[in-house]
């Protein structure tokens, strides 16, 4: 299916790192600081991948056009900001997948929506990311994704032709991105999928359920 692959680029959120917890708790703390009452954490895990919009909707039921949202946007970086790292992990078998492509000789990259502000300090605080040959930030380039330009960025700096390139996401905007780019792209089902996601229409070029099916999908390559 995917031939002649040299590097693998991957979404951060959902599909290398399960942050849902410290976005959930940056979110609730601002319910709670207004004397309402702390959701279940489940209620917020599905959205996760949909950064302060989700996290917002899900605490207030606000969006983006709202007046006050810019205000709470702001309010929740502050909140993130202070605690990012206190219950972010890899998602089991992330660690071993990334071992695996360094000792396949297949460099590897990031490319997320996360602005730099936020990509920066949290990947200099994972050991996971000390190998990565590139990380792309949602504000690196002046196209943020389901836009093609920062996966051309990420390219770029691993100096690896776009179309040698597999990219793997848990959203549709990151399939949409990697078909524009010419990539090679897998959905990733083991994130967070909102309510109403259907990776299957997303027209990616294969899904996985575990970091570790990707190995197998690079193996019959």
């Amino acid at each position: 299916m995917f031939s002649n692959i040299q590097a693998v680029l991957f979404d951060l959120d959902g599909t290398l790192i399960d942050s849902a917890p410290d976005l959930g708790a940056a979110v609730d703390k601002m319910r709670v600081d207004r004397g309402l009452s702390s959701l279940p954490f489940s209620s917020y895990r599905p959205m996760a991948g949909a950064g302060a919009r989700g996290m917002i909707d899900v605490a207030f039921g606000l969006t983006p056009e709202h007046p006050d949202f810019e205000a709470l946007r702001e309010e929740f970086f502050a909140n993130y900001e202070q605690r990012m790292t206190q219950n972010t992990y890899a998602f089991d078998g992330v660690p071993e997948l990334i071992e695996n492509l360094l000792l396949l000789g297949l460099p590897w990259g990031v490319v997320t929506n996360k602005s730099t502000r936020f990509t920066n300090p949290l990947t200099r605080a994972m050991p996971l990311f000390t190998s990565a040959g590139a990380i792309v930030s949602g504000d690196t380039t002046a196209h943020a994704k389901p836009h093609p330009e920062p996966l051309f960025e990420a390219a770029r700096r691993l100096a690896i032709d776009p179309s040698r390139c597999l990219y793997v996401g848990d959203d549709e905007r990151d399939i949409v991105a990697g078909l524009a780019a010419g990539m090679g792209t897998v959905a990733a089902t083991y994130g967070y999928l909102g309510h109403k996601a259907d990776p299957a229409k997303w027209g990616a070029h294969s899904i996985i359920n575990s970091p570790g099916a990707l190995l197998q999908l690079l193996a019959r390559a």
